[in-house]
């Protein structure tokens, strides 16, 4: 005799700017974790926000005021209420960083996202264990994506403020506090030593040069010439005395 597959109703919610992937890419997964994890449930709720949204989470729920990938919220079921497993929370725009760094596609760092927020429903929490929650979820990645699992560390995003130092044998390091601002100091003085000053002049006066030949005098303006003055000659006396 064949047992019936219990129904599993999952509430799809988007507060996000961007679009996350649906029912078509992710359905499957989900059911399969159920099916894994927590066979007993009937309803999960996914929930697309950005990261002014999660940061709000994050520090009303957790005291952390930073965005973050992924929020679980578990369901406390009463006796004969509908098994409601309980909430993930993803913010896309954090999860399109961390797909363009390790260079996949949205949804396939969404994928892994999920299967972490199904096993701390399930009562897994990775802060607290020894590597078990992580190991396990290596491990779905492997067996329901048929993928290698992505990289994915405590703390996957920086501190605002915060700022990658490179050192001398090549590796990085992120600095906080007053190392961030003197890399940030020493950055700017970097930058203003390779801008170049250029020097305006004042554009000088063409110099005339002067031809073959002589030069010509300057014309000068014609002194006013004098009016000559004739004497009159005495003409001689018609009355023949001779004095």
């Amino acid at each position: 005799m064949t047992q019936t597959r219990a129904p599993f109703i999952i509430d799809w919610s988007s507060r996000s700017k961007m679009r996350g992937p649906g029912e078509q890419s992710l359905g499957k997964l989900l059911h399969d974790l159920r099916d894994r994890l927590a066979p007993e449930a009937q309803g999960i709720s996914l929930t697309y926000v950005d990261d002014r949204g999660m940061r709000k989470l994050n520090r009303e729920h957790r005291g952390k005021n930073t965005t973050t990938d992924v929020l679980s919220f578990p369901s406390s079921v009463e006796k004969g209420a509908f098994p409601h497993l309980g909430d993930i929370v993803i913010s896309l725009p954090t999860a399109e960083k961390m797909a363009k760094k390790f260079g996949v596609s949205r949804r396939r760092e969404v994928e892994t996202l999920v299967i972490h927020g199904f096993l701390h429903l399930c009562g897994h929490d990775h802060e607290v264990d020894r590597g078990d929650m992580m190991t396990q979820q290596a491990e779905l990645e492997r067996e329901l994506l048929q993928e290698e699992p992505l990289a994915m560390s405590l703390k996957r995003g920086r501190k605002p403020g915060s700022k990658v130092k490179r050192l001398k044998d090549g590796s990085c390091v992120v600095v906080t506090g007053r190392a961030a601002a003197a890399l940030v100091r020493r950055e700017g003085v970097k930058k203003d030593k390779k801008v170049k000053v250029r020097k305006f002049t004042r554009p000088q006066e063409p110099i005339l040069k002067r031809g073959p030949g002589r030069p010509r005098k300057e014309a000068t303006s014609p002194s006013p010439t004098k009016r000559l003055v004739r004497r009159r000659r005495p003409t001689p006396s018609r009355s023949g005395v001779i004095a």
